[in-house]
C-alpha cells in the first residue's frame, strides 16, 4: 500500500456532489516549498493535490474553505490528460481516508478531523468547532498544585 500525506492550504472551497448515490468532498490543497537554485537565489514550488473525499460524513464541507490548512492523508494516484498544445499533461489525485483542520487565516484554534473510522478530534459535533466557541486550558490557568496528583 502506497501513502500520501499532505499539509497545505485549500486553493478554493470544496465542492460536495452525489455520484451514484455516494458522497463526495472534493477540494484542492497547495504544497508550497522554498529552495536554493543554482546560483543562490531563492525560489518557492508549489505542488497541487486534488483531493476527492468519499464520506457519508460531510459536516466538515462548512469549513473547508479557501485558505484553510488542512491535513489529509490517503492513497495517491496520478492521471495523465491531453492539454490544449496537444502535450500530456500530469496531475497528482489523492483518495482521502483522512482529514484534518489545521487552521486558516481567520481561525484561532484547530480543528477536528475526520477518518473512514470514525471522528478524531475534541469537538462534539463531529468537526471543528468556530473559533472562539471553546477554550483549551493552558499550564497557567492551573490552581492545584502538580504534586496533588490523583494517580
Amino acid at each position: 500500500m502506497i501513502k500520501l500525506q499532505v499539509i497545505g492550504n485549500l486553493g478554493k472551497d470544496c465542492v460536495t456532489n452525489t455520484v451514484n448515490g455516494k458522497n463526495v468532498i472534493n477540494f484542492n490543497v497547495a504544497h508550497t516549498e522554498k529552495f536554493r537554485d543554482a546560483q543562490g537565489n531563492q525560489k518557492d514550488k508549489t505542488i497541487w493535490v486534488e483531493c476527492a473525499y468519499w464520506t457519508d460524513r460531510t459536516g466538515i464541507a462548512p469549513y473547508l474553505k479557501k485558505g484553510t490548512q488542512v491535513y489529509a492523508e490517503g492513497t495517491p494516484e496520478v492521471r495523465t490528460y491531453p492539454k490544449q498544445d496537444g502535450t500530456t499533461g500530469v496531475s497528482l489525485t489523492l483518495r482521502v481516508q483522512s482529514v484534518q483542520l489545521l487552521g486558516s487565516g481567520n481561525r484561532t484554534e484547530g480543528g477536528g478531523g475526520y477518518s473512514g473510522g470514525g471522528y478524531s478530534g475534541g469537538a462534539s459535533e463531529g468537526y471543528g468547532a468556530p473559533a472562539g466557541t471553546s477554550r483549551v486550558s493552558s499550564p497557567g490557568d492551573m490552581t492545584e498544585p502538580i504534586d496533588d496528583l490523583p494517580f
